[in-house]
């Protein structure tokens, strides 16, 4: 590979030692509080503010969980555990980030799967979720529009993403699509990256050897998910189909939570039909408003498979596979002069998931709206967060409660 630029080393700050149960405990506490687009501003004020990582190693990591498949926050929560205690720090960051929403996430799963055994509750609340999957189709709609316009850099990335867009529509393999616009991105898209911008261009001279240890640790982690993934193969059942299926959308899945949806929705809805696309949009909306990270919607799909041992199963079948890639590619990078070539695969398997992610709000929005009255919410919802930048939580408590009152004076 070339180098851009001179050798630049980044800064470093000598840290204390952190304890286990501090780190646990700082991640428990940002895992309970953290909704929506705030997760990034605490997670990085976290490690700031407790001068955890210097601001240049703290942006390197960031920089760093973008270059490889799973969702970058909580990949990001395992390269900090990373670095200050190694493959110990990792696993007490990342429990404490994910264990709230997940405690939280059964809850609301058993009782929204409960209240669909009751008869007498579904006049209620049927309705209500009519109007709930309204509001993700907008909120989703937005998302994808976002996303859309940070990833779209030039024509090249605009293609992509017509051709994933028709690809979908046409049952095409969402597997096939990732991987055909990865190798597209790294053959026509060399992403420039001025010298001083991305920590991750420069060279990393004299970087000291991993011990074995540290290597052995990673090791026992990679065949932990190797053997979670076996046994979803031998159960033979939906719960273990289910746990294949997220193995492997952990394992090549780009980007964040709501990037990654709609191969969970070719799998869960179109493929397996485990979840009504109804459900699925209900799904969604439970992830949005727990804290933690939105894939946490893996632990909806699992309870409604198996109950509690299923949304273990599909929690750790969705987060496993890239925190073991974080602790692999975090001493692999460091030794890496120049990763151009990667961010060009990158820049192509994202601009992918914009094609994907429309798709999604089609196929969301088609049972969601069903009249003028439910596009007037989903519209709404969209201008809400798009134009008001009102956080998803107000959004669906005040959409909900405006719904409530037009269902209760019978204008819908």
């Amino acid at each position: 590979m070339t180098i851009d630029a001179p050798a630049a080393p980044i800064r470093s700050i000598a840290h204390a030692q952190v304890s286990l149960s501090t780190i646990l405990l700082s991640y428990l506490q940002v895992g309970v509080t953290a909704f929506g687009i705030a997760i990034i501003p605490k997670l990085k004020a976290l490690v700031l503010d407790k001068q955890w990582l210097s601001e240049d190693e703290m942006n390197e990591g960031f920089a760093l969980v973008q270059l490889y498949p799973g969702p970058m926050m909580v990949d990001f929560t395992a390269y900090v555990g990373y670095k200050l205690r190694g493959v110990p720090g990792a696993i007490a960051a990342t429990l404490g980030f994910i264990t709230p929403a997940f405690v939280l996430m059964l809850i609301l799963s058993a009782l929204y799967f409960s209240a669909g055994s009751l008869p007498w509750l579904q006049p209620i609340l049927g309705p209500l979720f009519i109007g709930l999957e309204s509001l993700v189709t907008g909120v989703i709609a937005h998302l994808a529009l976002d996303f859309g316009e940070r990833v779209l850099k030039g024509r090249v990335q605009a293609v992509i993403a017509l051709a994933a867009f028709g690809a979908l529509l046409y049952n095409v393999n969402a597997v096939i699509i990732v991987f055909v616009s990865l190798a597209l991105g790294a053959l026509l898209l060399k992403p420039n990256t001025p010298a001083g911008t991305s920590p991750l261009a420069r060279t990393r001279p004299n970087v000291a050897p991993v011990p074995p240890q540290r290597w052995l640790a990673i090791a026992a982690v990679t065949a932990t998910v190797i053997a979670g993934a076996a046994l979803a193969a031998v159960l033979h059942s939906d719960v273990g189909q289910m746990g294949l299926s997220f193995f492997k959308i952990g394992t090549i899945a780009f980007g964040n939570g709501i990037t990654i949806m709609p191969l969970v929705q070719a799998d869960v809805v179109d493929t397996f039909h485990w979840l009504t696309p109804a459900q699925f949009a209900d799904g969604i909306a439970l992830g949005q408003i727990t804290p933690g990270p939105v894939l946490i919607t893996a632990t909806f799909v699992g309870y409604k498979l198996g109950g509690l041992i299923g949304a273990a199963l599909a929690t750790f079948a969705m987060f496993a596979p890239s925190f073991a890639m974080t602790l692999i590619f975090t001493e692999v990078f460091a030794r890496l002069h120049n990763v151009r070539v990667i961010r060009g695969a990158l820049a192509g398997v994202l601009a992918s998931f914009v094609g994907l992610l429309a798709v999604m709000v089609l196929q969301l929005g088609k049972p969601a709206i069903t009249g003028p009255a439910t596009l007037t919410l989903a519209a709404a919802a969209l201008v809400a967060v798009r134009f008001f930048k009102l956080d998803v939580l107000w959004v669906f408590a005040g959409g909900l409660c405006a719904w409530a009152m037009l269902l209760a004076i019978g204008l819908v």
